[in-house]
């Protein structure tokens, strides 16, 4: 019998452990290992490499600055050099999903490299009587921006397909929405993902620091301190409890945060946490200018290490990256804090942070790189095991990384929309050179293979 590929001589890593064999691939899946050496189609060459599961980014925003057509073939390229192979959309749309969702689901469908997956944000009661009709196109998450209301609920919705005009608007996402969406979620059995900042604390906090001139990362933090975070996570834990919902904390990156959902999972509400490779690595501290400018903000040194701490005790359970395919006009609309726009690319990025600053520094180990960046993600939003193991049956994703291989950040590595990267000029230790998707190989060493159509929308449980 003549296979599709055989990727040969690379360390497997398997939930059971790590295996020394050549990967039998077939018909896009994973369908055996082997000392051997069987008749295939393609060889890949893993010498000296680890293959991983592929990794899933959790948190991706793109169709915001591009349109969806477009900005699906940027950012899924952006993604494969990266080492990705499955990219989950927040999609954000103002209007009807009965209306819009259907041409966003067409756009989307022969413009990624890579796989992916969809988030539906609700801003609206109406939106939220459609979460059924989301369920029955094959989307089972929501998302919930407790950060917009009252004078801080402008959002940029997702463009419409082929055009190329910002989509302000004004939302109120207020307790009325959150109990709605909460309680739909838990009767269609899905996970909601929550944005936990109080807008009204925030609001407060960004009109205090602006009277006293306040600018810079440390005065954006200060605005919105983690006690909006604590607030938040406690009044939609107490909704989630109280009607058996799933909660999904998204970009959690303070010690106050981490704190107040320890306690709410003790108070018995079901929760996972998402944290992002800023919160692991950049401070207000240490970054100059607007750049890392994000919502909630980057904070202390001491938040950080509290992050990694959460991580090596197992309250983490993913890493996204809440990456915003913005560009630098945009992105610093000004000359303060206070005019910049929240949010930067970091979808090509999220593996070698990892892995340089996670694997390489002993912080993390390989098993929990994979869980933080696959197996729980796939696991949480019904992918597993089609994705998130290379385990026999599953899809052959597959990245190999080259854990000594080390390179210099720059913003053209990637192809991305953006014009720019927060870690510009960085040299980190330890790399995706393959990415493959369902049996294809898609990027090798830092180029792009594979062709825009062959990413397929992930059927989830």
């Amino acid at each position: 019998m003549t296979y599709d590929a055989l990727i040969t001589n690379s360390h497997v890593i398997l939930p059971q452990g790590i295996l020394d064999k050549n990967i039998i691939v077939d018909d896009g899946k994973v369908v055996g290992f082997t000392n051997d050496t069987p008749s295939c189609d393609t060889k890949i060459n893993g010498q000296g490499l680890v293959s991983i599961p592929g990794p899933i980014d959790t948190h991706v925003h793109y169709g915001v600055y591009s349109p969806i057509d477009k900005a699906a073939t940027t950012e899924s390229h952006a993604a494969a050099i990266g080492g990705i192979t499955t990219m989950m959309r927040m999609l954000r749309l103002g209007d009807s999903y009965k209306k819009s969702l259907e041409p966003q689901l067409l756009a989307s469908s022969n413009s990624h490299y890579i796989d992916y997956a969809i988030h539906v944000s609700i801003f609206t009661k109406q939106q939220a009587d459609e979460m059924q009709f989301c369920v029955e196109k094959g989307i089972t998450s929501f998302k919930l921006y407790m950060n917009l209301g009252s004078d801080v609920g402008h959002v940029y919705m997702d463009m419409d397909p082929g055009q190329s005009i910002l989509k302000e608007a004004k939302v109120e996402v207020n307790e009325e929405i959150v109990r709605s969406v909460v309680e739909n979620a838990a009767k269609l059995g899905c996970p909601v993902l929550v944005h936990a900042e109080d807008y009204e604390s925030c609001s407060c906090g960004i009109k205090t620091a602006k009277e006293k001139k306040k600018d810079g990362l440390s005065a954006w933090s200060e605005s919105r301190s983690p006690d909006s975070e604590v607030k938040a996570i406690q009044t939609v834990s107490k909704i989630a409890r109280d009607c058996n919902c799933t909660l999904y904390f998204a970009h959690i990156g303070s010690a106050g945060a981490l704190e107040q959902i320890k306690q709410e999972r003790q108070n018995g509400t079901k929760i996972f946490v998402e944290t992002c490779p800023h919160y692991l690595t950049l401070s207000y501290e240490r970054q100059k200018g607007y750049l890392a400018k994000v919502m909630p903000p980057i904070r202390t040194r001491e938040d950080i290490s509290s992050v990694w701490q959460a991580i090596k005790a197992n309250q983490v359970d993913t890493i996204g990256t809440d990456h915003v395919a913005n560009q630098l006009g945009l992105k610093l609309g000004g000359d303060d804090v206070w005019s910049a726009l929240a949010g930067f690319p970091g979808i090509g990025t999220i593996l070698p942070i990892m892995l340089s600053e996670g694997v390489n520094k002993d912080r993390i180990t390989l098993d929990q790189l994979i869980r933080l960046t696959s197996m729980n993600a796939a696991k949480i939003f019904g992918m597993y095991p089609k994705k998130g193991t290379l385990e026999k049956g599953s899809d052959a994703d597959v990245t190999l990384i080259d854990l000594k291989k080390e390179k210099k950040v720059t913003t053209e590595l990637f192809g991305g929309f953006s014009d720019y990267v927060v870690y510009d000029g960085w040299n980190l230790k330890g790399w995706p050179v393959k990415t493959i998707v369902r049996g294809e190989l898609i990027a090798e060493d830092f180029e792009v293979l594979g062709k825009s159509n062959h990413g397929k929308l992930v059927e989830r449980k």
